[in-house]
């Protein structure tokens, strides 16, 4: 049975697995006992400030109680942290692992076999190709590639892997019941016919800029491995790089003038051959 109480407080703003955890260490793991206590007591609690302990103060229970039921009926799963369905390569990645995930489609919580390829919106021709084989070859030797909807290499890796009637795991910044990019619904589709799209955020949330960061964390916790096809040294790819190198994550690029490729080169990535020759996969 869902606890609606811990739904609802991993929902509110601020609070990720840390400082829930924290919660639930000071509270005896009763999740009512969280959202009954005062401000004075919440704030006992280590990382809880005056606002937000305020924002536990105002949640609404009910209103996630019955919503709970309705994500259900569109096809949400919730899986919560200690819920056999949470993937261990995730939980074990970092301590600010979500304490909920919110996902579509067919979810394999126990494969382990997952690489995550990710790079910048606009890629060149021959990073587009890159991308797209990579997908079909790592499908072709039974991975399930990671990646996160975007325009660009998420989008071709993605049907790159589905191309070979593989699977996709489709990590977003928004909520599972609110698809972005809106020009990606159909690849969005497709992936659920086969693998999963997963989201921490709230099932109708729209995209921000905090939540497209946060979910590269969760990308690279579900992979085994991350390959960065092609960024620009600001480019949002270089999160997931940084994500992956946090945790101990295998971490690859090509030889590429692009200065994020640069960068991650410089800086110990190993390089792969475009025509995936020397793929150690």
């Amino acid at each position: 049975m869902i606890d609606s109480a811990w739904v609802a407080l991993s929902l509110t703003e601020r609070i990720g697995g840390k400082t829930l955890r924290a919660l639930m260490a000071h509270f005896n793991h009763d999740t009512r006992a969280v959202l009954a206590a005062d401000v004075e007591m919440l704030r006992q609690v280590p990382g809880i400030g005056p606002k937000l302990a305020e924002r536990i103060r105002s949640i609404n229970l009910s209103q996630v109680e019955q919503a709970i039921p309705r994500w259900q009926d569109k096809g949400v799963q919730i899986i919560t942290e200690n819920d056999p369905a949470y993937p261990n390569q995730l939980r074990a990645s970092a301590e600010d692992a979500p304490p909920t995930l919110f996902v579509r489609g067919h979810w394999r919580p126990y494969a382990n076999k997952r690489v995550a390829i990710v790079g910048t919106r606009e890629p060149s021709d021959e990073a587009r190709n890159i991308a797209t084989n990579l997908g079909m070859t790592l499908s072709e030797r039974g991975y399930s590639v990671v990646s996160g909807l975007a325009v660009g290499i998420d989008t071709v890796a993605h049907w790159g892997a589905l191309s070979f009637s593989g699977s996709s795991l489709a990590v977003l910044g928004s909520g599972v019941l609110n698809i972005y990019p809106p020009s990606n619904q159909k690849l969005a589709n497709a992936i659920m016919r086969s693998g999963a799209l997963v989201s921490e955020v709230h099932p109708n949330a729209s995209p921000n800029a905090s939540n497209l960061v946060a979910r590269n964390r969760i990308i690279t916790g579900l992979s085994d491995a991350v390959i960065v096809v092609e960024t620009s040294v600001d480019g949002g790819a270089m999160h997931a790089a940084r994500f992956a190198l946090a945790q101990g994550r295998p971490l690859y690029t090509f030889d590429s003038p692009a200065s994020g490729n640069r960068a991650l080169l410089a800086n110990g990535a190993a390089a792969l051959h475009p025509d995936l020759r020397d793929l150690p996969f």
